[in-house]
């Protein structure tokens, strides 16, 4: 008589170890990534296309707070958006894994729940890092340089790395309470666009309407650029409210914010998703 054998899962994922099914997950993500290199053009494209059209082309016809060097002005705020341009291509990874019904086969297995999301968020990290030194060289190529000593420098990269993880949660969180890619896709965007440009990481607040520079300087774009900007010895926004003041704190302060916000919500819709 046949004895019918239960098909047996990967070992990398059904060990009880969370931080070995973590790496393991993320291992996955990343070679679906490689597969699939057309999801990450717009993450190049739209910070590169900024640094280049903006600070490049019309860096003499720009002029930066306390006629500062534009480009090195400019660099922080392109640093921020690599995080804003990745929050899209997250959310619609998950939107899509849900409706595929990979998110319940994960559900399945004897698995950490939590190793699934936070996988994938270390994966998209990687490749917003990726695409944050990518901007880095051209912008070097093109005549930013930093001017604080290295620990400071690398303070500043540390801020910028932070937020692309605290972006990637909010993708995740976006992809798990949306769903539909077509919408993901329209807010993905507006989200690039608007948190952008009603902040400083292009424009100072000084040059906006009084009405909404209050706005400008408690967005948490604007607070991290600021941060960048004085790790890196840049020019800044040479705001005179709490935030331009103290840029550091408020940055720790919108990290902490999101980041519980973004990991609790995304947890407890992971534990209750159904496809």
């Amino acid at each position: 008589m046949e004895v019918a054998h239960a098909p047996a899962s990967p070992p990398a994922v059904t060990n009880g170890r969370p931080v070995t099914e973590t790496f393991a997950l993320a291992g996955r993500r990343l070679r679906h990534l490689r597969r699939t290199p057309g999801r990450l053009v717009g993450i190049v494209l739209n910070p590169l296309v900024m640094l280049l059209a903006v600070g490049y082309l019309f860096k003499d016809a720009i002029v930066a707070p306390q006629g500062g060097d534009y480009q090195e002005y400019l660099m922080a705020g392109i640093a921020v958006q690599v995080g804003l341009a990745g929050n899209g291509p997250t959310a619609i990874s998950i939107a899509m894994d849900l409706r595929a019904g990979l998110m319940e086969r994960f559900r399945s297995l004897p698995i950490s729940r939590a190793a699934v999301l936070v996988a994938h968020a270390l994966a998209d990290l990687l490749v917003g890092l990726a695409v944050l030194a990518v901007i880095t060289l051209v912008g070097l190529a093109i005549g930013w340089r930093p001017h604080g000593d290295p620990l400071s420098v690398a303070a500043g990269f540390a801020v910028a790395g932070g937020f692309i993880f605290v972006m990637v949660w909010v993708g995740i969180t976006l992809g798990m309470m949306v769903k539909n890619v077509e919408s993901i896709d329209s807010i993905g965007a507006l989200v690039l666009v608007v948190c952008t440009f009603l902040s400083n990481a292009v424009f100072p607040a000084a040059a906006m309407p009084a009405w909404l520079r209050p706005v400008v300087e408690w967005n948490p774009i604007s607070a991290v650029a600021d941060s960048c900007r004085h790790l890196w010895g840049n020019p800044t926004a040479n705001s005179t409210g709490f935030p331009g003041e103290h840029p550091h704190l408020v940055v720790s302060m919108w990290f902490a914010v999101l980041l519980a916000g973004t990991v609790w919500t995304s947890l407890s819709r992971f534990r209750r998703a159904a496809v």
